[in-house]
């Protein structure tokens, strides 16, 4: 892909990582996308990239290689591990163990500020890149909870919303949320829409109803999930479906005078198989793009990629997870 072929909103913040000059660490340093992104993002400026591989793999110039086994780090990873995992009372052994997983290593850099922030998923599952995230960085000081989210960019041709980016979420971490933790997911997806888009975040609680057209103790979860989101300050509205979130003509139509119906840029489903669903349909039929799943509440920045991840992909995540360090 060309720098012409790259949608505006991440060439913004590519360009907005560039001038930070993060150090990230991309943990599954043997794959040849992730050493591919290496190298590009190294070329172009785009961040201080590290990799955990063995010793003596063929790494991109500039990049540097962090080996588990040999790595002069190690014994302070080691004593990071034991104090992350404390409540569980590791021993030594199972702690010298346990760092020579490279998403583990990773976390652990991160949590030592050794790096900035890390990466992972391109051979591994979600489940294993966000438990060493939760285990070893774990949650912000102020976030009640860890969510994941989307930044979904429009195609060029889209009719309305040219190359507009939103986002959505939970798409995949939280699987069934209460309304208490959809409030602290619309909180939480509002700032990273701000951070890392730039926008005002105008934030739809999606349901099956709009305004009361159905009644069912899921659509009452959305009403009291917006009821949560309110209280926190945020520009929000529900419960809307998503044609009423999206389309002013059918905001008028179905929730006419809402300030969010038709205008909104973050959507927040009510539950992981509405927002995975959801987000793949906008991806393979309406040809949005997806970045992430991006994590959102940790101290300090590690993010998950797809199995199916292309090398550009990579590139959006080191951007991405760059300009959230940035804040974290």
């Amino acid at each position: 892909m060309g720098a012409a072929d790259i949608p505006a909103p991440l060439i913004a913040l590519r360009t907005r990582a560039a001038k930070l000059q993060k150090h990230i660490v991309l943990s599954e340093g043997t794959d040849p996308r992730v050493l591919e992104a290496a190298a590009q993002a190294t070329k172009a400026g785009l961040a201080r990239i590290s990799i955990v591989a063995p010793t003596g793999t063929a790494a991109p110039d500039g990049v540097t290689v962090h080996d588990p086994a040999t790595s002069p780090h190690r014994a302070a990873l080691i004593t990071a591990f034991l104090e992350a995992r404390a409540k569980k009372s590791p021993t030594q052994e199972q702690a010298e163990a346990a760092i020579n997983d490279p998403l583990v290593f990773a976390a652990l850099m991160v949590r030592a500020g050794l790096a900035d922030g890390t990466i992972g998923g391109a051979t591994h599952t979600t489940s294993d890149t966000v438990r060493a995230a939760l285990q070893m960085i774990g949650k912000g000081p102020n976030a009640g909870m860890v969510s994941s989210f989307f930044v979904m960019v429009m195609p060029d041709y889209h009719p309305t919303r040219p190359e507009q980016g939103v986002v959505f979420s939970d798409c995949a971490l939280v699987i069934e949320p209460s309304a208490q933790e959809l409030g602290m997911i619309a909180v939480q997806a509002a700032a990273s829409a701000q951070q890392l888009l730039g926008v005002d975040p105008k934030v739809a609680m999606l349901s099956f109803s709009t305004k009361g057209s159905a009644q069912h103790p899921n659509v009452t979860k959305m009403t009291e999930a917006t009821e949560h989101a309110k209280a926190a300050g945020l520009a929000v509205d529900g419960e809307l479906q998503f044609d009423a979130a999206f389309v002013p003509e059918v905001a008028a139509s179905k929730a006419p005078g809402s300030a969010i119906a038709g205008q909104a840029n973050v959507f927040i489903f009510p539950d992981i198989n509405a927002g995975n669903i959801g987000y793949k349909i906008a991806q393979r039929i309406g040809g949005a793009s997806a970045i992430g799943p991006i994590l959102q509440g940790l101290a300090a920045p590690a993010n998950d990629l797809s199995r199916g991840c292309s090398t550009e992909d990579i590139l959006d995540m080191i951007a991405v997870t760059a300009v959230q360090a940035d804040a974290s």
